[in-house]
């Protein structure tokens, strides 16, 4: 991984993407069951819409001037912006470290969400918080400790239709990870602010927490955890008020990890209730019931995935230093 970044920080640091015409897709579609027939059609591709990020992450689908696409290039500390005919270009930087000099190898913001408002919201690695900015530029810090103690990183994060917020707190973005003498907290956490401002602790026995998502009917919360030992997704019960319940196992993929590249990261749900989770060799796609149905093989480290476009069925993904799409026949929760 280190060497990875180093030998791609020799790039010159204007360019934010590179042609892709030499590799318009990649990766397979792996069907195990019969129901993925009726959620990815069967002449489906993975196409590659742009490149030469350092690390992509946290894409989100804009619906405003005619729809767009935001994600994370965490090094890079920037956000970037993809519209279908145009490409990419730098949306905001910097993205999740305003301070002084270097902050580590993934300074930047992370997950990427949109408030129940349509106000972008933010993971911030470098300066440690969760923020929300308007479309007319104002900025401000909606979360950035626990009782007076810093966060580590914040990750990813999702919003309840009722204003309510849930993101994790990996140490992933601090400067040394969990040994970092820059962290204040001593367990990584997953959490859930209501919208009058209560700070809550769902989980802190998760080593790293990462992706985070609700299932349609919000009564559902999904934590995907990046852990080589126990590659898991749990999922919990959410409560009318928005509080959350113990959590208990959705679906393992450690087996699966022994043998393909990647663990669970992203989260992406369906409105039928399906969980798109990023994780070894790509994206799995899950049933409400924790089945797995198919894969979706990159050949990529592929962390994160979200689902856009006019319709609400294109399957964005960000795959290390790429970002791909698959057409699906099912639409995202929430289009």
């Amino acid at each position: 991984m280190i060497a990875r970044l180093l030998i791609i920080a020799l790039l010159p640091a204007v360019a934010v993407a590179q042609d892709t015409k030499n590799f318009p897709t990649l990766g397979e579609v792996v069907r195990l069951d019969p129901a993925l027939d009726r959620l990815i059609a069967k002449d489906a591709k993975v196409e590659v819409l742009a490149g030469g990020f350092v690390w992509s992450e946290g894409p989100v689908w804009v619906e405003r001037d005619g729809g767009y696409l935001l994600f994370s290039d965490i090094p890079n500390n920037k956000i970037v912006k993809w519209v279908e005919g145009k490409g990419a270009s730098t949306f905001l930087q910097p993205s999740g470290y305003t301070g002084l000099g270097s902050y580590g190898r993934e300074p930047g913001s992370n997950g990427l969400a949109l408030d129940p408002e349509g106000n972008l919201t933010m993971c911030e690695h470098g300066d440690r918080r969760v923020s929300r900015m308007t479309w007319d530029g104002g900025k401000r810090t909606l979360v950035d400790n626990v009782e007076g103690k810093r966060l580590n990183s914040p990750n990813d994060l999702c919003w309840g239709k009722n204003g309510d917020l849930y993101f994790t707190d990996p140490p992933y973005g601090l400067p040394k990870g969990w040994e970092s003498s820059t962290r204040e907290l001593d367990f990584c956490g997953v959490y859930h602010l209501s919208k009058d401002g209560k700070l809550t602790v769902v989980d802190k026995t998760l080593p790293r927490p990462n992706g985070v998502a609700l299932s349609p009917d919000g009564q559902t919360l999904y934590v995907a955890q990046s852990e080589s030992s126990a590659a898991i997704v749990r999922k919990y019960p959410v409560a009318e008020d928005g509080s959350v319940g113990e959590g208990s196992l959705f679906f393992d993929a450690t087996e699966l990890a022994k043998d393909h590249r990647g663990l669970p990261d992203g989260l992406a749900i369906d409105q039928n209730g399906n969980v798109w989770t990023t994780g070894p060799g790509g994206v799995l796609v899950v049933s409400p019931e924790g089945k797995l149905l198919g894969r979706i093989l990159t050949g990529e480290l592929t962390a994160n995935c979200c689902f856009g476009g006019a319709d609400g069925r294109a399957l964005y993904m960000t795959a290390d230093t790429w970002l791909c799409r698959i057409q699906t026949t099912t639409t995202g929760a929430g289009f």
